[in-house]
């Protein structure tokens, strides 16, 4: 297990934990979400891999963030009601944190350490940057925001991952 997976994180519930058992040490898509964005219809797709992967060993995690212009103002529980009435979300969801800057949490400190496609590291872009995890913790792949959550490159990332 990486230290990734170790390091410490809290449930949209306030319950502290760390990464790695938010993900039962499975494969997983990190994804930085907000209930308030042009992007937050993407919490379906997000939600429909969890469902057709999750029997698999996958697991989504939701990370929310109110970074980028203010678009996740809510509650912890406002957050879950608005995901679980909006979206029917079933996969876990970390408290709300910061993933740029001096105060990001210390999971996204590393994620960002991860180049995407395009070799381009660093900051990320905007709410639904997407990052996939190994069930050892090693970072895989990086989707940018515009990157849909059903696309054939995330979907083919996942499954390189999970038992045939």
């Amino acid at each position: 297990m990486s230290d990734l997976l170790d390091l410490p994180v809290s449930t949209l519930q306030g319950e502290d934990t760390t990464l790695g058992a938010l993900t039962g040490g499975r494969p997983a898509l990190v994804v930085n979400v907000a209930s308030r964005c042009g992007l937050t219809p993407q919490y379906a797709r997000l939600e429909e891999l969890q469902e057709e992967y999750g029997a698999r060993g996958f697991t989504v995690v939701g990370v929310p963030c109110n970074q980028f212009a203010g678009q996740e103002p809510g509650t912890a529980e406002e957050i879950a009601g608005f995901c679980s009435a909006t979206y029917g979300v079933t996969f876990p969801m970390t408290a709300k944190v910061d993933v740029n800057g001096e105060g990001a949490h210390p999971v996204y400190q590393r994620l960002t350490e991860t180049p995407d496609a395009a070799g381009e590291a660093g900051p990320v872009q905007w709410n639904f940057e997407k990052f996939l995890v190994d069930g050892d913790g090693a970072v895989m792949a990086r989707f940018r925001p515009m990157t849909d959550p059903g696309a054939p490159e995330v979907r083919t990332a996942i499954e390189a991952l999970l038992p045939r």
